[in-house]
Formats: C-alpha cells, structure tokens, sequence
C-alpha cells in the first residue's frame, strides 16, 4: 500500500512499542521517536516535517497505534486542517481466530489520552463509561476496573469485518463480564457499529449519550476505543465534535508492546473523507 500510494511526501511513523530496530526501518522516509507519550511523539513529527494545512493529506490508520492516531486527528484538527482522507485495510481473517491478541495485555498505565481531557465534575454519583469492545478482554478488564463505580455500556463491532470476526469478539468480551458486569451478547446496555465505518459509530456513540442523559443523567463520561481503528476513528470525530470543553474524557489502557502483524491476506480497503467544517453526525 505504500509504495502503491501516488504522493509527493510520504512518511513511515514508527511507533516505539512495535519494537524497531534500526537496521529494519523501510527505505523510505520514516520518523521514530523515542517515547511512548502519543502528544510528544505526534508532535516531534509535526515539528520536523512542517505539514501544510493546504495540503492534501491523507493518513493510512492500519495498525496505527489508536492513542496516536487519536492524537494526530486532534492535533490536525488544531492547526486548521479541515479536510483529509483516511485508508485502513480489512485483514481476511485474523491470525489466530478468537484467540488473536493485539497486545502484549501488559498494561503500564491507564489514563486519559492526550488532547482529550474533559473538565471533570466531582460528582461521580452519575458516572457512565462506554466501552468499544475489542478482542483483549484484559485491557476491558483494565478499563472497567479503573472506572468500577460507572455504568458501563459496550458497543460491539457489528457488523463485523468478516462473517466469524463478531462471535469471536463476543468470546473474548465475554471474559471480561465479571468487571464490566454486561453480558457480552443479548443485553440492553450492549449497542451496534459497523466494524467499518466511522461515521456511524460516531452517530451511535452520540444516541446512545443522548438516550443515557435522558434514562439516568451522566455526571462524568468515560470514552474507550478498544477495537478497530476504524470505530476509534469515530469516537475521535464524535469527542472533536461534541466533546470539547465538557466533562468527557477518552481514557485507555496503554501497554508494553503491540505484535506487528495479527492477521492473514486482505480483503478490501476503505477510503474515508473527514471534512471536519460539514461534518455533522446528526442532531
């Protein structure tokens, strides 16, 4: 994909808890920066390679490291870039089944993204956390035990990028019922998204805050984006939209390292237009 790609300015960002060395970096163009923290390392590489705001950007999110893709959305969205294009790539099928991790499960820290940082109310009678559940039940284990106090909701990735992609994903959540405390099948506070599509995850994400205001009130709300890039996407572009300045905050369980590759073949990409002055997820 990258080397198909037609671009004047194309850039590799390595990611320190993919694990590079430096004899294995691509040919091409690549930014490496030696810290975890997503506002540093998206930053050091704003600096460095100057992006125009006039320019046609266009970002590939496949095995983009979620907190620093939410970052660089934020970032991009802060120095008025208004409009990019977004690529991401559906696997055939995932490595190992349902057993497929996408992290080492070794979690250093669970804390607030950064960029997205809600003011937050010290009633907490009222909490609410949303869960977007992916395949690492012990990072929902993580999430939910942080915020064990809150009402919890989960959306699940449905439809899901291939046919058993779902069920596999209800298993592995499944093993988090005990700290979550919703069952991961047939259960009021479990919500639907396209696995691929972030706009209507984006849309879902604000229903079900609206139909949770109005069923229970929510002092604090507690965003986590767990499973495709695509629908962390659209938590990104609903707390950009909708979020900014309230008492919500995306919060994530940050780990040790990430395997570079947890999937076979592929089966189609997606392209995605954000236009952030039109974008309107509905009122």
């Amino acid at each position: 994909m990258f080397r198909q790609a037609v671009a004047d300015h194309k850039h590799w960002l390595l990611f320190p808890e993919y694990q590079y060395e430096e004899d294995e970096y691509p040919g091409e163009t690549v930014y490496a920066l030696g810290t975890d923290n997503e506002a540093e390392f998206i930053l050091g590489y704003l600096r460095q390679f100057e992006l125009d705001s006039n320019w046609r950007i266009c970002i590939d999110i496949t095995g983009f490291l979620k907190p620093y893709a939410m970052f660089l959305v934020s970032a991009l969205f802060a120095q008025g870039f208004r409009r990019f294009d977004v690529l991401y790539s559906e696997p055939s099928f995932y490595a190992k089944k349902e057993e497929t991790q996408f992290s080492d499960e070794r979690v250093r820290i669970v804390r607030q993204v950064a960029g997205f940082e809600g003011a937050h109310d010290p009633d907490t009678s009222k909490d609410l956390l949303i869960i977007n559940a992916g395949y690492d039940h012990e990072l929902i284990k993580q999430i939910a035990m942080l915020k064990d106090h809150a009402r919890k909701a989960q959306i699940f990735g449905f439809p899901s990028l291939q046919a058993d992609m779902y069920q596999g994903n209800v298993l592995r959540a499944q093993r988090a019922h005990e700290q979550v405390g919703v069952h991961a099948g047939n259960h009021p506070d479990n919500y639907f998204a396209p696995a691929n599509d972030p706009f209507v995850t984006a849309s879902v994400l604000r229903n079900i805050v609206n139909e949770e205001q109005a069923r229970h009130g929510i002092s604090n709300l507690y965003l986590c984006p767990l499973a495709t890039e695509v629908q962390a996407l659209g938590f990104t572009l609903y707390y950009l939209m909708e979020c900014q300045g309230k008492a919500v905050s995306m919060v994530y369980p940050f780990c040790h390292s990430y395997p570079r590759s947890t999937s076979e073949g592929l089966s189609r990409t997606w392209k995605y237009t954000v236009e952030f002055p039109e974008f309107n997820i509905g009122c």
